[in-house]
């Protein structure tokens, strides 16, 4: 009854516009109360919970996005990937499809896709001939690439929280996952390219203008595959890769590209200190959040409930995927994490299912949450961008969020599409 009452409560608090942050200090305090703790102890838990050496991999990775996408480098990506796809039927959410995926090895957050990538996206789309709430919803499906694709700040969160999984265990993991959503999402495209006459170029572009591209795009295109390769040959790791990409970034940016000027970069170090410093807030007040929880016994009754209500590990993954679509709607996936792992983690380990099978299938099926009507934080992002009410919006995204969803599950109940990769590289 008592998770039940603080669960409550902080959906209420959330509902009524409270942000998250401070969403969670409010229901930490009560838990407080109710273990009859004192609020002292509130600074000293946030401190500890931000007190990790992985954490530094998220300011870094933010600023290597930032400097990339200052320097002009998200529409060279849409480009060279309307040149290598634009002239198949619905060429141009083909190519959306792929700018996400490439994008998303640079800036790891959905959001950062929406509005970054996503504007020019739609624009382009928009004046090619497609409906606009079409394109918007592909945008946002896409976007979801964004926090799955390595590097992925909510990877890294998940192994923190977790706390027996490596951060490149994660980030190897979710390179097939990603896969199959970018398959699965130009399949849709295709089917509705076909079905609605949607247009595409008259011919290929040629592989003369096609390299043009890639020469210009070729330097961001690389960095997911510095940061992999450098991580899984065992040159760094991957709290050592984020500096490398950051590094990378700069001088790409700066002397290859030459359109990064100094008072640019100021504004991306300035951008990236902002960004972190709101995730950095959420994960010390999560982790507040997340001793009060445990010090009230939470965590074990939800997982003695998940044991009695469940018999085998495909039951509980199927329960645990229902909650995880739910409380997506609601939160980020930062957040999310941070207050589910800890309860379901060690139910999930009651019933043999490893920490890294579990963690891909908690982040991807939160972040798929994001775009899940009637809520879903990304759809409010994507509306705004494109201009288009949420009704719109809504009507839209069904049909990729229904896909995304089933994918989800299939994922969920097949181990090898999380395991095969961090086996086949010695991770597990």
């Amino acid at each position: 009854m008592t998770a039940f009452i603080i669960f409550i409560i902080f959906m209420v608090v959330i509902l009524i516009g409270v942000p998250v942050g401070w969403a969670i200090g409010f229901v930490t305090a009560i838990s407080l109360a109710l273990c009859g703790g004192s609020y002292t102890i509130l600074p000293s838990k946030m401190i500890t919970g931000i007190n990790s050496f992985t954490y530094l991999c998220i300011p870094f990775f933010i600023l290597a996005a930032n400097i990339m996408s200052t320097g002009g480098i998200t529409k060279r990506i849409f480009l060279f990937c309307d040149g290598l796809i634009g002239h198949v039927k619905g060429g141009l959410a083909h190519a959306n499809v792929l700018a996400s995926m490439f994008f998303g090895g640079i800036s790891g957050a959905a959001n950062a896709d929406a509005v970054g990538l996503g504007k020019i996206e739609i624009e382009l789309m928009s004046e090619a001939g497609y409906d606009r709430p079409f394109s918007s919803a592909v945008t946002a499906a896409s976007a979801v690439l964004s926090p799955i694709v390595p590097p992925s700040n909510i990877f890294i969160i998940y192994a923190i929280a977790a706390g027996n999984v490596s951060v490149s265990e994660m980030f190897v993991g979710g390179i097939i996952p990603a896969a199959i959503l970018v398959a699965g999402m130009i399949a849709m495209n295709y089917y509705f390219a076909v079905k609605y006459n949607h247009p595409k170029r008259e011919r290929f572009c040629g592989w003369r203008q096609l390299w043009q591209l890639l020469w210009k795009t070729l330097p961001a295109l690389f960095m997911p595959v510095i940061i992999l390769g450098g991580i899984t040959a065992g040159i760094f790791t991957a709290t050592e890769s984020s500096v490398v990409a950051g590094m990378y970034a700069i001088v790409v940016s700066a002397f290859f590209l030459r359109s990064l000027k100094w008072k640019d970069l100021y504004a991306a170090f300035v951008e990236a200190a902002k960004m972190t410093s709101v995730v950095v807030f959420i994960i010390a007040m999560a982790s507040s959040m997340g001793w009060g929880l445990t010090t009230l016994r939470i965590p074990h009754m939800i997982s003695q409930w998940s044991l009695s209500l469940a018999n085998t590990p495909t039951q509980f993954l199927l329960i645990t995927f229902c909650l995880l679509t739910f409380t997506g709607m609601f939160l980020d996936v930062a957040p999310s994490i941070l207050i589910l792992v800890p309860i379901l983690l060690p139910a999930a380990t009651a019933f043999g299912i490893d920490a890294l099978r579990f963690g891909l299938v908690v982040s991807l099926t939160l972040t798929v949450g994001l775009i899940t009507p009637p809520v879903g934080m990304l759809l409010f992002t994507t509306s705004t961008v494109a201009g288009i009410s949420l009704s719109s919006m809504y009507k839209a995204i069904i049909p990729y969020a229904i896909l995304e969803l089933i994918i989800c599950l299939i994922i969920t109940l097949v181990p090898a599409l999380t395991n095969f990769l961090p086996v086949l590289l010695g991770y597990a």
